[in-house]
């Protein structure tokens, strides 16, 4: 008995080394991937669209004005899908997720390790999340980007091209009363994550990001962060 105890613990010591070390390889990919730049010859737009960058610490989204370059995003998603359809919305915000875990989790909190292990080892349906803010400010957090109005179509085509047609897709209910979730094509895998979704339409759109961006570090290091007085920065050369 003692000796069949002693090899389960070996076996779980072995078991939790290589986790480990799998675990540490796709960071330190994820790391070398959001490093190499895409779209070098970027520059920022003397007249253009500004457009954000947003991240809450884990997931970014691209949040663009609701009315820019003859587009009105509340005809592709409708205000009335939202809790408070009534609000003066001046920006809406797009990204991509896992859908367990975008329904099911609705604080970091109720997101289980069970639910983190199944998704990174099976992956999952994608879902479509849709946020509206009234003027948000440029901030760490809200990064602003300002691109041709070539880019921001290109963008926009990136962005929507996950999501089924009108009478082909569902929404569901989102965290308050200003968003809202909708059905949306793509598997999420440990290569496809909500971050890489949003640095693929940012390179899609032939803005500078990282080749592979898994993390929200990975694209918000290519979004350089607004100074004080509303100076614009360069944008960054190198990861």
């Amino acid at each position: 008995m003692a000796a069949a105890a002693q090899r389960a613990i070996r076996v779980l010591r072995a078991a939790a080394g290589w986790a480990a070390l799998a675990l540490g390889a796709y960071f330190l990919c994820g790391w070398i991937g959001s490093s190499v730049p895409v779209n070098r010859d970027f520059v920022q737009a003397d007249d253009g669209i500004q457009i954000m960058v947003a991240t809450n610490g884990v997931h970014t989204s691209v949040v663009m004005p609701v009315r820019a370059d003859g587009l009105n995003w509340h005809r592709v998603f409708p205000p009335s899908d939202t809790g408070d359809p009534a609000r003066p919305y001046t920006h809406v915000g797009i990204s991509w997720g896992q859908r367990e875990v975008f329904l099911d989790t609705p604080t970091w909190a109720d997101l289980s390790p069970l639910l983190v292990l199944r998704v990174a080892s099976m992956g999952g349906e994608g879902l479509m999340h849709v946020e509206r803010w009234t003027n948000p400010r440029p901030s760490a957090n809200f990064r602003p980007l300002r691109i041709s109005r070539t880019q921001y179509r290109e963008l926009v085509r990136a962005l929507l091209r996950d999501l089924p047609p009108r009478g082909q897709r569902r929404s569901y209910p989102g965290y308050t009363a200003r968003d809202v979730f909708y059905d949306a094509r793509g598997t999420y895998t440990l290569y496809l994550t909500c971050n890489e979704w949003t640095g693929e339409s940012l390179r899609r759109a032939g803005i500078q990001t990282g080749a592979w961006t898994p993390f929200d570090g990975s694209v918000m290091k290519w979004v350089p962060p607004p100074l004080q007085g509303g100076t614009r920065p360069a944008i960054r050369t190198s990861g």
